[in-house]
């Protein structure tokens, strides 16, 4: 079958090198049962290259099932993907079988297989290399025969650096790599898939489609879509709703295209003063960020405060400096340190007071995670132990929230 009876058949459209030569690696592994993963930013449709390879394998007439592995708790999905026995763990009522049992003979695609608990990654390993899986609970060795088709949006290389997944498991999955390109290295194919929403939703409900000038043509092609092909069928639905005018221009399109920042995240700045592009790797790093500038803040208070105690008469003859310093003491970043325990503090220099000019710096220990251990328990307390209120309020996943609470033997 060639790529464009391919295309036409799964809904494909686009011709960009990358996607034909994507397209031709999934034709051609299709008839094996080597292990594929799939790489690709979010919303690139890796899952279709997934229904491609097992619609075209000699599995087609057996099960197909399709594992979201971000979005299962990590304390069940080991039970999830090789089932459990009854009594195994609080709420075992009764024995289930796992998706490696269900699918037996067909194909199982991991979606964000970077997602996965190390444990549950060496009892994937375990499957791929043996054929072997053992229930939750139970002692008796199984076998499988399903293939594995993972996928992932992130850097697996740069997990195994950070000890966040199991090289061993990297390598067996990357048994055929296949790089989906991102939209923005389609920049052909953007105008020919907005024109096929724009159709198809004109069809669905019975309206003229909209049409864009060369000027909008051209905005739509330099934006950078960090939503790929979902966030562009999202904003040609939007425009067919909302655009009084089927006619659209550049000054129209504007208003429905987002400002994207090109770095989203902060980034800590070398020693020379050229500022990192590299985004922070977790939520830890932007914590250190967060108290280094409230260090920054506090030691320019206490300055302030010591100069007041050495010379009491100079906020009375400087109402200014008294201004300034009631201003800096109501700074955010000030106002959040003063609920930091003090074991999170960075060497910051502590008033003893033997008279008013007699004082000594303390060195204290900067410990990380006891800060984050204290900001989990504060913000459970504040919500009432609600793990989504909470996860919400401290800019992290659920899932993130869960395994920290185990991570640090937290009880709600």
């Amino acid at each position: 079958m060639d790529i464009q009876s391919i295309k036409n058949r799964f809904g494909i459209m686009g011709n960009s090198p990358a996607l034909n030569y994507a397209l031709q690696v999934a034709v051609q592994v299709s008839n094996t049962d080597l292990t594929v993963l799939i790489m690709g930013e979010s919303g690139v449709g890796k899952e279709a290259f997934s229904s491609i390879i097992h619609t075209l394998s000699a599995r087609k007439h057996n099960p197909f099932i399709a594992v979201n592995c971000g979005a299962i708790p990590e304390g069940t999905i080991d039970s999830e993907l090789f089932g459990h026995e009854k009594g195994s763990f609080t709420g075992a009522v009764d024995g289930r079988k796992g998706y490696f049992e269900t699918v037996n003979g067909g194909t199982i695609f991991l979606d964000e297989i970077g997602e996965l608990p190390l444990g549950t990654q060496a009892r994937l390993l375990r499957v791929l290399e043996a054929g072997e899986y053992i229930r939750v609970g139970s002692s008796k060795v199984q076998k499988t025969d399903v293939r594995v088709i993972a996928a992932t949006n992130k850097d697996l290389l740069e997990l195994v650096h950070q000890g966040r997944f199991r090289q061993d498991l990297y390598y067996r999955l990357s048994t055929v790599p296949i790089r989906v390109p991102a939209l923005h290295e389609r920049k052909e194919d953007i105008h020919l898939l907005f024109r096929k929403f724009a159709v198809d939703f004109a069809e669905k409900y019975k309206t003229a489609p909209v049409q864009l000038d060369d000027d909008a043509k051209g905005m739509l092609i330099t934006y950078p879509w960090p939503g790929n092909v979902r966030e562009l069928k999202n904003i040609a639905e939007q425009i067919s709703v909302l655009s009084q005018d089927k006619n659209v221009t550049a000054k129209d399109l504007a208003k429905f295209l987002p400002v994207v920042s090109s770095n989203r995240l902060p980034v800590l700045a070398h020693s020379n003063g050229i500022g990192s592009s590299q985004e922070f790797a977790n939520e830890r790093e932007i914590l250190y960020k967060l108290f280094f500038d409230m260090k920054k803040d506090v030691t320019e208070l206490k300055k302030m405060f010591l100069e007041v105690l050495q010379n009491p008469n100079l906020a009375a003859q400087n109402p200014a400096f008294l201004n300034e310093l009631k201003e800096l003491k109501n700074h955010e970043n000030v106002q959040s340190l003063y609920n930091v325990p003090q074991t999170m503090q960075a060497a910051q220099p502590v008033l003893v007071h033997n008279d008013i000019h007699a004082h000594e710096e303390v060195e204290e220990s900067l410990n990380i995670m006891d800060k984050e251990k204290e900001l989990i328990i504060k913000a459970l307390k504040k919500h009432r132990s609600k793990r989504k209120d909470a996860a919400l309020d401290l800019g992290i996943s659920e899932r993130t929230l869960y395994r920290k609470l185990k991570e640090y033997d937290i009880e709600e």
